[in-house]
């Protein structure tokens, strides 16, 4: 990369940092217990928007698996979601009634969040649906993986997303508060993704999967991105660009190995697809407050219409972490 790039994603990071702290305006405190974090926690950070029923499993996941403390963003919820965060003692909510769309999609928020908070922490950032797995993660807490990673001095640690479904429809089974959503959504699609360089940034850029089958099978170009990078060693200097698919410092973004090798990677089980689904995605259309013009969305809504059946034939089982190394979508790289 050379010099004038590398000066105009420096000025870039700068304007991110500089949105961040003039957004922080639209976070207003409903519970903030930051005084108890301790040097060593990790940390959570995530926003969310009428997910009450998801909420005590995504935050007992997150607890068994060692997070110490949690940071949401509630986006205006109507259904009881932020009176129930503000009651968890391990949990700081702060309540946002502005555009999510004029805020990058909730991002500002999260980097004001993460700069003000999280500076010299491991930093998770995570939607409510989505569930980390890593090598190990049945034997070891992650903790035991952040140690590792410091000893290794690497700063940065790649998950991809899995989109998780139903066998049969999305409405068959109800989901019940507090029950694991893999129990449910217990299949994905093991082939089907494609991978291209972002030259800019220095990402990979992963699609495909089922949302590129059945609702982008005309064009599955324009489908989700699943390359994220959710746990960060966080610097205040740091800054997320897209979502949780690409930060800056550039360097942040290479968490593959360009020399052949495989660097330890992740997985996000992602559990979208329940039968909440078709409500939330007719909600979501309404408020036209997702990337390009909600575009996702609309799709969802033209194939709901037909029942899509997200399994067919070539749908996997998911078993654990195990099965997602053998199949190339995980590695364990040189952690043993």
């Amino acid at each position: 990369m050379g010099v004038i790039q590398s000066y105009r994603l420096r000025l870039q990071r700068k304007r991110w940092r500089i949105r961040a702290f003039r957004k922080r305006r639209e976070l207003t405190p409903v519970a903030n217990r930051t005084g108890q974090i301790k040097r060593d926690d990790l940390l959570l950070f995530c926003t969310q928007r009428n997910e009450r029923i998801r909420l005590p499993y995504f935050l007992q996941y997150y607890r068994d698996m060692g997070v110490g403390h949690f940071f949401f963003v509630d986006n205006d919820s109507s259904d009881g979601s932020l009176d129930y965060l503000a009651e968890q003692p391990d949990v700081s909510v702060w309540r946002a009634q502005a555009s999510y769309k004029r805020a990058r999609f909730g991002m500002d928020w999260q980097n004001w969040l993460l700069m003000r908070y999280a500076h010299g922490h491991w930093a998770l950032t995570v939607d409510p649906d989505e569930f980390l797995v890593y090598p190990f993660c049945d034997t070891r807490p992650l903790r035991a993986l952040t140690d590792w990673l410091d000893a290794s001095s690497i700063k940065s640690f790649s998950a991809m997303l899995l989109d998780m479904y139903p066998k049969g429809r999305l409405d068959a089974q109800p989901y019940r508060e507090g029950q694991n959503p893999i129990e449910i959504a217990a299949w994905f699609d093991s082939g089907n993704y494609t991978i291209s360089r972002n030259p800019r940034f220095g990402n990979l850029w992963v699609q495909g999967g089922p949302r590129a089958r059945v609702f982008f099978p005309e064009a599955p170009e324009k489908s989700p991105a699943l390359n994220k990078v959710p746990l960060v060693k966080w610097d205040r200097r740091y800054a997320y660009v897209s979502s949780t698919h690409t930060l800056l410092p550039r360097g942040l973004n290479q968490v593959y190995d360009e020399w052949g090798g495989e660097k330890a990677s992740g997985m996000l089980l992602h559990a979208k697809f329940l039968d909440t689904f078709s409500a939330k995605a007719a909600e979501e259309l309404d408020r036209s407050e997702h990337y390009a013009a909600s575009v996702e969305y609309k799709a969802y809504a033209a194939r709901l219409t037909d029942d899509p059946q997200l399994w067919c034939k070539w749908s996997e089982r998911y078993i654990n972490w195990r099965q997602l190394e053998i199949l190339g979508l995980m590695s364990k790289g040189n952690w043993a």
